[in-house]
């Protein structure tokens, strides 16, 4: 067992509390925010990277890194509802990151910046460019 399967353990939970899979949100903390919409989910994924922030310059002033662990764990879990949602699992994002390993993080947010100048430069261009 590795730690890829705790993820996909984890989306399939979170997948089988959705409400149009039964999920109850009177019994499930994961049912009650996705029946809620992506506001409600997408504000805990906000206020939790605030917490892995603070946590994190805690560490660096001596404070409890487990509460960076923790805060981490949070986040994680509220953005595979997020995932979810959008019909998406841990294994996208592994899959993803695969994709950009061995790929200068430089290079690869230079070539971003270029595509999206050459995508908004020819929207501006008008007829015929």
């Amino acid at each position: 067992m590795n730690d890829t399967d705790a993820l996909a353990r984890l989306a399939a939970v979170i997948e089988s509390r959705k409400p149009a899979n039964g999920g109850d949100p009177d019994k499930s903390y994961v049912a009650r925010l996705l029946q809620r919409g992506p506001d409600a989910f997408l504000k805990k994924i906000g206020e939790e990277a605030t917490e892995v922030v603070m946590a994190a310059k805690d560490c660096e002033r001596g404070g409890d890194v487990q509460r960076l662990v923790d805060e981490v764990a949070d986040l994680w879990f509220h953005s595979m509802i997020a995932l979810a949602h959008a019909g998406r699992t841990p294994a996208d994002v592994v899959a993803e990151l695969m994709r950009r390993e061995g790929q200068s993080g430089l290079e690869e947010k230079a070539l971003r910046k270029a595509l999206a100048r050459e995508t908004s430069g020819s929207e501006n261009a008008g007829p015929g460019a």
